[in-house]
């Protein structure tokens, strides 16, 4: 029986991961996408600052809805060829990692990744409101930024510069996919 491969696309906020996965998507025949972002996991911190300086410990979150889907997309009578997982966590929760096949990190700098997700997710923002969000990124958010680069970037199979354009770290990742 055919095994889909299974591939996790991670990057801090802002770097890329669904953007990079639906374009994969988009051009991998056979292909399904899973969202870390569309679900809710029983055990996720309410501080995920508070989280990160206690020493993040990524089995705390329950991702048994995500695996319960993955296991779906993998039991089909004729699974998809490939399943993007746009997921932030590699191979470090115990209830994927052994579903994994390769891990990939878009190594996005920081300075971009925070310009990106202004731009996604605050469009009419005031500057005051602006101000608030990067003085609380200042004082508490960078540090979970850079959680992501001494924990998952070291368990990630290929490291990827987040600072290329969309259509280069797609190309790159297929080339890896590809051989």
């Amino acid at each position: 029986m055919f095994k889909a491969k299974v591939i996790s696309i991670a990057s801090v906020s802002g770097g890329g991961k669904t953007t990079v996965t639906n374009e994969l998507i988009k051009r991998i025949n056979c292909s399904e996408a899973l969202f870390f972002d569309e679900y809710d996991f029983e055990g996720a911190p309410d501080d995920l600052v508070k989280w990160v300086d206690d020493g993040p410990d990524y089995n705390q979150w329950n991702l048994e809805p995500l695996k319960a889907e993955l296991k779906s997309l993998l039991e089909r009578e004729e699974p998809p060829e490939y399943i993007i997982l746009d997921y932030p966590f590699a191979y470090k929760n115990d209830q994927l990692k052994n579903f994994i096949d390769l891990s990939i990190y878009i190594d996005t700098p920081l300075d971009i990744a925070m310009a990106r997700r202004f731009l996604r997710d605050q469009p009419n923002t005031t500057s005051y409101e602006i101000s608030d969000q990067l003085n609380f990124y200042l004082k508490f958010g960078r540090e979970a930024y850079l959680e992501m680069g001494k924990t998952i970037k070291p368990n990630s199979d290929l490291i990827v510069d987040g600072s290329l354009p969309v259509i280069d770290i797609v190309d790159t990742i297929l080339e890896t996919v590809k051989t």
